[in-house]
């Protein structure tokens, strides 16, 4: 069901690009592809664990990082980069109420906003977040991070940013060095993690011009690691 929903919405376009199968019951290996900018051209990705973190590790083309939105000066319309593992994981396992949606984590850069937990700045690094997509149609990729609707007071995690957006702004160590992309994530706080699902994906995300929902829409898909979305990856039992 997953799968089909997130096809049918943007994703299923991207598969003819990918010809992606997993290497290994862990890992998803991808051929290059042309058509896809180097830096966002997944090659391989995988979810290990290691010294109690799953380490999500994603391996592109070359440049991993180094296209970056050009700042605008506007919050309104401006734009989002991301690598990003969806999950199988429940949003109640990442600090918000159950059942609200795809569970991904992204590492993003935005020039043109700051939204680190606590008023921290972030706006010239990639760091890392946890999202909760949802369908929208009024998105270009059919996804939007699931708004908070005005009034409502949801469960949050500690480091929620304050927006109206189901996102968290955890801080944790993140690396993009030659073609690779890396986060650490504690299992001490998401032991769900270790045997969670996963895929990888780069994409685009946009806010809204006119700032009402869907305040961030994802819209443009780079490329999908699976070529489907189907969750492939399983994640490698370490040390």
């Amino acid at each position: 069901m997953i799968v089909e929903w997130l096809r049918s919405f943007g994703f299923a376009a991207t598969a003819s690009l990918c010809l992606s199968q997993p290497a290994s019951p862990h890992e998803i290996k991808s051929a290059s592809a042309a058509a896809v900018q180097a830096s966002f051209d997944i090659v391989e990705t995988k979810i290990t664990t290691d010294h109690g973190h799953a380490i999500f590790r994603t391996r592109v083309r070359g440049g991993a990082g180094k296209t970056q939105p050009k700042a605008t000066g506007k919050f309104a319309g401006s734009e989002v980069y991301a690598y990003v593992w969806p999950t199988s994981l429940n949003s109640a396992d990442v600090g918000f109420d159950k059942d609200q949606g795809i569970v991904a984590l992204a590492v993003t850069f935005h020039p043109d906003f700051d939204d680190g937990a606590k008023g921290a700045k972030n706006r010239d690094t990639w760091h890392p977040h946890w999202v909760v997509l949802a369908e929208d149609k009024a998105c270009g990729g059919g996804l939007k991070v699931r708004d908070i609707p005005d009034g409502a007071k949801p469960k949050v995690p500690d480091t929620w940013p304050g927006v109206p957006l189901l996102i968290d702004s955890p801080d944790y160590k993140t690396t993009l060095s030659g073609a690779t992309v890396e986060t650490h994530v504690p299992l001490e706080k998401i032991g769900a993690l270790a045997t969670a699902s996963f895929d990888g994906v780069t994409a685009g995300l946009r806010i809204n011009a006119n700032l009402h929902a869907p305040l961030l829409c994802v819209a443009n898909v780079f490329k999908v690691a699976s070529g489907n979305l189907s969750l492939p990856g399983k994640v490698a039992p370490g040390k």
